[in-house]
């Protein structure tokens, strides 16, 4: 092997282990047509309202759009979690504005809870239990392994997670004025443009952390290989013990044969 060889196999792992980041994320985030789902009961609201200013066919147009989509992942046995939270949140967003009559209200659930997860990724990343790495874990096979195993990728997902939190809190402090302060349109197009930027910079930087981070611990693989040693132990064990009978057989055996 020259001395030019040992570079590009690592160059080599780096990229095959960003590669793994990459693809865990897209799966993790739900790629291109998670944000397709979450961003277009919105759009759709927002657009329908602007023309007509009909609050109810603006409602009934976003919930059905959010059940025609979980109905299409039903369909195609695909995953259906970030097709069902848009659903929940755009049935929570109906409910609040059909009962205050306020069309801005449509927004008010999803603020808040982008707000709470703001916090739930500061307050996690604090306490020592980054919520990244609660997401994450079983998505790279490593379980909460890297809380106590892996100082590198726990460091990576508190980077993650803080990033996460400072990006939701910053998209917190435009809405939340402008829900005070804007109309309805005003304030459902701010929204819809915050929708993809802010997620697509966390999700850049959370790559970029794990991508320099230690690799994960595939505790399911430990768990299969230990298990395949139990059985190969126990099979060597039940050899051992089968040896002495077939011993004490073969001498049995010999000495009725003899005269």
């Amino acid at each position: 092997m020259t001395s030019l060889d040992k570079p590009t196999t690592e160059d080599t792992s780096a990229d095959d282990a960003k590669a793994v980041t990459e693809a865990a994320l897209f799966e993790a985030f739900g790629g291109v047509r998670g944000m397709v789902e979450t961003v277009l009961p919105g759009l759709l609201f927002v657009s329908i309202y602007t023309i007509n200013k009909d609050l109810h066919m603006s409602a009934i147009a976003a919930l059905a759009v959010s059940l025609v989509m979980v109905v299409v992942r039903l369909a195609r046995r695909d995953t259906v979690k970030h097709a069902f939270s848009g659903v929940f949140g755009v049935g929570f967003g109906v409910v609040f504005a059909m009962m205050t009559g306020n069309a801005k209200d449509f927004y008010l659930p999803g603020m808040l809870y982008t707000l709470g997860l703001a916090l739930a990724y500061i307050i996690t990343a604090m306490a020592g239990v980054p919520l990244i790495g609660l997401m994450l874990g079983p998505v790279f096979r490593e379980n909460l392994s890297w809380r106590t195993r892996n100082p590198g990728r726990k460091k990576a997902y508190t980077k993650a997670s803080w990033a996460w939190g400072l990006i939701l809190l910053g998209k917190c402090a435009i809405l939340f004025p402008l829900y005070w302060w804007a109309d309805t349109t005003q304030l459902g197009w701010v929204l819809v443009a915050l929708k993809i930027p802010p997620f697509l910079l966390a999700v850049y930087l959370t790559w970029v952390f794990l991508a320099k981070a230690p690799p994960p611990i595939d505790v399911f693989a430990e768990m299969e290989a230990e298990e395949r040693a139990e059985e190969e132990r126990k099979a060597a064990r039940e050899a051992e013990t089968a040896k002495p009978a077939e011993n004490g057989g073969a001498t049995t055996t010999g000495r009725h044969r003899r005269p």
